[in-house]
């Protein structure tokens, strides 16, 4: 290994280690609010659906449902 990229690590990386957005024991209620919250902006397509509706209520649902369904798989596991 280079020895610039080493001395560049240890300066740099080392002193501010990695802290995700969301925390572990918070992942599972994460999870669940976006799980919900695309449910419910699923039903309000399901009820009016429209190519106007498509940007409001059709992408943030599946954008919900796609992030919440990350982060349960991430809290619970998968087991198959």
């Amino acid at each position: 290994m280079d020895s610039s990229l080493h001395e560049l690590w240890h300066t740099t990386a080392s002193g501010s280690p990695f802290q995700p957005a969301v925390g572990k024991g918070s992942q599972f209620l994460v999870g669940f609010v976006l799980l919900l919250i695309g449910l419910a902006l699923t039903g309000g397509f399901a009820f009016n659906r429209s190519l106007v509706n498509l940007p409001v209520y059709g992408v943030p649902a599946g954008l919900a449902v796609a992030f919440g369904t990350v982060y349960m798989f991430c809290a619970v596991g998968v087991y198959v």
